[in-house]
């Protein structure tokens, strides 16, 4: 697996690395945690007297990138653009004559409260819950819940308070051979960008004995005989409440060991080590770097390479574990695509072929547009034989083209896409993050040396063989330039809309790591 980039970046110029934790540094199995987490949800939910006990979690019904929509209850995909792909009520999907009635005229804009973006893996216990308890609400079994809004909010707090409670965390800290994937590279990528010179930063949400646990857990065995994990870090910041640690001057403590006592320190941070809370312009003036010398790599699509993209200029990777998955998806239907390809291209020929017969059709007869006049009877022979052929071509391409619809997941099928266009997590993907990658291990394959380049942005009137030679190359010294992913993840348009907003933030508590 490799790195994807959008926008050039040479990492002989990072000066800095910083690092999320929870799906970044720590990889966990996406369905034993959120299984987990939906179960501590469901015993909470009970606890208030809702209906809940006969709720099961299912992990195909959500992926990261759909929203939900708040003023109606349902869960949606959108395009780049907005658009809504597919739509479900509760746990119903709607059929396409219904989805075009409800959305014709509404656009997903995450800067509007009504709708809700799943930035993260950690979302998908929380969404399902949702869908579900949407099923109950419109039974009217949830008397005192003021509508689907309200639904959520009741649901996300009780999530919250789960984490923020700790004992979700504690479960993994006492188990982690049952929720932590281990990655054995992982440990050696981070000492070979020690080792030349970066300046190493471990900046999570999570509290110092669960990071404490789990990055021994998941680093120690892979790091050389006697060597600790802290080693590799310049400063480690917990508790750091992201998203606002990078844009709130928020108060900065030092840990201190071994009692794990909390000294304030107003002066910002004058060591390297150990720190609670803070804000990333301390960093920053510690370090003696700024904006572009800095890459911070993080799993949540708002809570770490948004802000820190649009309020501090960092450069960012999104870490994508889904990824992996997409790619194969992908590679295993590449003989089904090209199958669907050719059909669509016969396809086009016989809608074009019939356009110009009923076009000499229409011109007969209303006798104008050239001295001869066709036989009409004729015409609409020939047209009828060409409306069969595109019929009966419609109904082979029906079944492949629903196959491409289900690759990666049944119900919502690839992550990055929305039926032909970029889906919106693509969308805000490309927005944000510099380059992209399925794991952190995969910068052990490019060395802390490499020159990422994006490759040259198409546009729909390009010519078919790819784009002309760019003049001004996005690789010469100092310059950076934008650009698409491998065509197989990313379609050739960049254009798009979508704003950040109150639809993609959550609290603290949610946005761990």
């Amino acid at each position: 697996m490799t790195i994807f980039c959008n926008r050039t970046l040479n990492l002989r110029a990072i000066g800095a690395v910083g690092y999320d934790l929870d799906y970044t540094l720590v990889h966990y199995r996406v369905e034993s945690w959120e299984r987990r987490a939906y179960e501590h949800l469901r015993t909470a939910l009970a606890g208030s007297g809702w209906p809940v006990e006969a709720l099961e979690f299912d992990p195909r019904r959500m992926i990261r990138g759909l929203v939900l929509d708040l003023e109606l209850g349902n869960v949606v995909k959108a395009d780049r653009f907005g658009y809504v792909k597919r739509a479900c009520h509760g746990t119903r999907f709607l059929e396409f004559e219904e989805q075009r009635r409800v959305y014709a005229r509404t656009l997903v804009d995450l800067s509007e409260p009504r709708w809700v973006f799943l930035n993260t893996l950690f979302s998908l216990s929380e969404a399902w819950m949702f869908a579900q308890l949407v099923d109950v609400l419109d039974r009217r079994a949830l008397p005192g819940v003021l509508g689907y809004a309200d639904l959520y909010r009741r649901v996300k707090a009780e999530l919250d308070e789960a984490h923020m409670a700790g004992r979700l965390k504690a479960e993994i800290v006492a188990d982690p051979d049952r929720f932590v994937e281990l990655d054995p590279d992982l440990p050696p990528a981070l000492l070979d960008q020690r080792e030349a010179g970066k300046k190493l930063l471990l900046v999570t949400n999570s509290d110092w004995p669960y990071t404490a646990a789990m990055m021994e857990y998941a680093f120690d065995r892979f790091l050389p005989r006697g060597m600790h994990w802290r080693e590799l870090f310049e400063l480690i910041l917990v508790a750091a409440r992201k998203p606002d640690f990078f844009a709130r001057d928020l108060p900065l403590f030092e840990v201190v060991e071994p009692e794990g006592l909390l000294r304030p320190a107003p002066g910002g941070i004058a060591r390297p080590g150990l720190w609670h809370g803070g804000h990333a312009a301390q960093v920053e003036r510690y370090l003696g770097l700024s904006g572009e010398q800095i890459l911070y790599v993080g799993d949540h699509v708002w809570g770490d390479v948004t802000v820190s993209k649009s309020v501090l200029r960092w450069r960012t990777c999104l870490v994508l574990r889904e990824l992996e998955g997409e790619l194969a998806a992908i590679e295993g239907a590449r003989e089904l695509e090209g199958r669907l390809s050719a059909m669509m291209r016969e396809k086009e020929r016989r809608e074009r072929e019939i356009s110009r017969v009923r076009l000499r059709l229409q011109r007969c007869k209303r006798g104008y547009g050239g001295p001869e006049r066709e036989s009409i009877p004729e015409l609409e022979r020939e047209l009828g034989r060409l409306r069969a052929e595109l019929t009966a071509l419609d109904e082979r391409i029906a079944p492949l083209a629903q196959a491409t619809t289900e690759l990666s997941n049944p119900h919502w099928g690839l992550l990055l896409r929305a039926g032909n266009d970029k889906s919106h997590l693509a969308r805000q993907l490309e927005r944000s993050a510099d380059i992209y990658t399925s794991r952190v291990s995969n910068f052990l394959h490019h060395t802390p040396f490499a020159y990422l380049r994006a490759s040259r942005g198409s546009l729909p009137h390009d010519p078919v063989g790819g784009p002309p030679p760019d003049p001004f190359p996005a690789d010469a010294p100092g310059t950076t330039a934008p650009g698409p992913a491998p065509p197989a993840v990313r379609p050739r348009s960049t254009a798009g809309t979508g704003s950040p907003g109150r639809g993609r933030r959550g609290s603290p508590a949610r946005e761990r790591g």
